[in-house]
């Protein structure tokens, strides 16, 4: 086991001590290797990581017991709510130090980000820094998702998505690197936002006056979900919360985001109306099934003109899962929260 850590009253100026807060459940998987590229990180400041670990049906807490057992810079700390922003909340509440870094128990942070993020969050004065959400997949399957992530056709309308994208303000960025005062500031992680809380609290961060900012040197590995199941789990409801987040800030509705619900439209509509053409003497009503066919072209032309780099098993796969991401995050904006969340239910701001 290594030493305790050195008081905070220690910390250099020139690299402030750092809270590395990581919301966990269910990631067994990851677990291990994602606090393991925490503690190789070469920043020269104080470092602590705390795993703010909700009840989950794996090994998880044992390996997070372990994993604190081993090394005196980790802490568990207990979830009982089971989402993330509550996670979030209390391991910044748990944080010792004045930087907080988020990071997912399946993430996996590149050689000298704490270092790189802290020198942009000095630089800039911004209240939250953060850069590139680079997606990796090992199967096909997944390489096919983390193409997806990463593609303009995809999820690449977001400036963390885009591999190109310039330095500089965003409205958004992946996970972060915050003052912790900054987020006191504000409140913290809307607990009644089970998702899209990031953009949910660079919203509220940048309504009050601060930045958020964007460095491509700032890289994140994000491992895709593995199955065609758990894909469209997550993106139904990720439209669903998307969906709740226009419906508090109607100013943030954005062509990017109508365009899944408008594409699930167009398609169910079409294909209703190319239905009716067949059993009806209005046969004009069959240039409906333009919108699905069109559809079709567009998902397979993406597969098609995607890099040569894509492997072809991913390349056979990138149809299904762009339709699925597309679809899925469209149904779920339609269909939107059962029983939205009350604006003030188990939030804290």
């Amino acid at each position: 086991m290594t030493s305790a850590m050195p008081s905070p009253e220690t910390v250099d100026q020139d690299h402030p001590g750092v809270s590395v807060v990581m919301p966990v459940l269910n990631e067994e998987r990851y677990l291990a290797t994602s606090v393991g590229r925490v503690l190789q990180q070469d920043y020269p400041g104080e470092l602590e990581v705390i795993l703010s670990v909700a009840p989950s049906q794996d090994r998880t807490a044992e390996i997070a017991a372990e994993l604190a057992a081993a090394d005196a810079r980790v802490r568990v700390v207990d979830n009982p709510a089971g989402k993330t922003p509550a996670a979030l909340n209390v391991g910044i509440a748990a944080a010792t130090y004045d930087v907080v870094v988020r990071v997912d128990g399946h993430g996996e942070l590149t050689d000298h980000y704490i270092a790189r993020a802290v020198e942009v969050l000095r630089r800039t004065g911004a209240a939250n820094v953060g850069g590139v959400m680079d997606a990796v997949g090992e199967t096909p399957f997944e390489r096919a998702v983390a193409y997806g992530y990463n593609s303009p056709l995809g999820l690449g309308g977001s400036t963390f998505h885009l591999e190109n994208s310039p330095e500089g303000p965003a409205d958004t960025v992946y996970l972060g690197v915050f003052r912790k005062a900054d987020l006191l500031a504000v409140g913290g992680f809307d607990e009644s936002m089970h998702r899209a809380q990031d953009w949910e609290l660079n919203y509220r961060l940048r309504k009050s006056g601060r930045s958020i900012w964007f460095s491509p040197d700032l890289r994140v590995t994000y491992r895709p979900r593995s199955s065609l199941a758990a894909l469209a789990k997550q993106f139904y409801e990720t439209g669903k919360w998307r969906r709740e987040v226009c419906r508090r800030y109607p100013e943030t509705a954005s062509r990017r985001y109508l365009a899944p619900p408008t594409a699930v439209a167009g398609i169910a509509g079409g294909s209703l109306l190319g239905l009716l053409g067949l059993a009806t003497p209005a046969g004009w009503l069959k240039l409906g099934f333009l919108a699905p066919l069109g559809y079709l072209l567009l998902v397979l032309g993406g597969a098609l003109t995607a890099p040569k780099s894509l492997d072809p098993a991913a390349r056979a796969r990138l149809p299904l899962v762009l339709a699925v991401m597309h679809l899925c995050w469209g149904a779920g904006f339609i269909v939107g929260l059962r029983t939205p969340p009350s604006e003030m239910s188990g939030q804290k701001r």
